[in-house]
């Protein structure tokens, strides 16, 4: 059984521990107090909870699903565990401003995203872009008419994007290879795109869909 290391005890983390459980994974989910899990480890005994330090090191395949502002502290904390393991980026770099006329701020630019960002602090580490860009209760059998929402990635490794394509088609996606890691500077934007209508109109029940001809 695959252990996986999620990085992140908000409503992302939460949802993917239990996804993960679900398609049998064994999930360990990391906080920095883990004891504010006490009613989700009630709910879901079979879920390990732990320091960020222990999920990492415990984790064969990893999921970085902190606060953007957040991350690069956590990845600095963790790093000598990420070293040639798969490690799924879910972050945003969205600043702590308010949105404006529902536009996300970033304290990123299009020319560096977080996720290369990332990269740079531990270069032996395989990140791979995915998850953003789709609200948490849609992260695990997304039901949407019938039709697939496509998962945009990006990242360098190709082993670890084959591994994350793998799971995200088993948790009901498509998959749409982006590229290397510059391209986290187009798929971390969408999370951007997403939110507008649930801060203009309260509309978070939607995802995105490549079409092909």
């Amino acid at each position: 059984m695959t252990r996986v290391g999620i990085l992140g005890s908000g409503d992302v983390g939460k949802a993917l521990a239990e996804g993960f459980q679900k398609y049998g994974f064994q999930a360990v989910i990391g906080s920095d107090h883990p004891e504010k899990l006490a009613e989700f480890k009630k709910n879901n005994p079979a879920v390990e909870v732990a320091t960020f330090e222990k999920a990492a090191r415990s984790g064969e395949l990893i999921v970085l699903c902190v606060k953007g502002t957040a991350a690069e502290k956590v990845v600095e904390m963790v790093g000598s565990e990420l070293a040639a393991k798969t490690v799924i980026d879910a972050t945003n770099p969205i600043a702590d401003a308010p949105p404006d006329n529902g536009v996300l701020k970033f304290f990123t630019s299009l020319e560096e995203s977080l996720m290369e960002r990332l990269q740079r602090i531990v270069p032996d580490a395989h990140f791979v872009k995915a998850l953003n860009s789709i609200g948490s209760p849609f992260m695990v059998n997304p039901e949407f008419g019938g039709a697939k929402p496509t998962m945009f990635i990006c990242g360098n490794d190709d082993g670890a994007k084959k591994k994350t394509t793998e799971i995200l088609e088993r948790f009901g996606f498509e998959v749409a290879d982006m590229g290397r890691t510059e391209s986290a500077r187009a798929i971390e934007p969408l999370s951007m795109l997403w939110c507008i209508p649930g801060f203009l109109r309260n509309e978070w029940s939607h995802a995105f869909k490549l079409l092909k001809k």
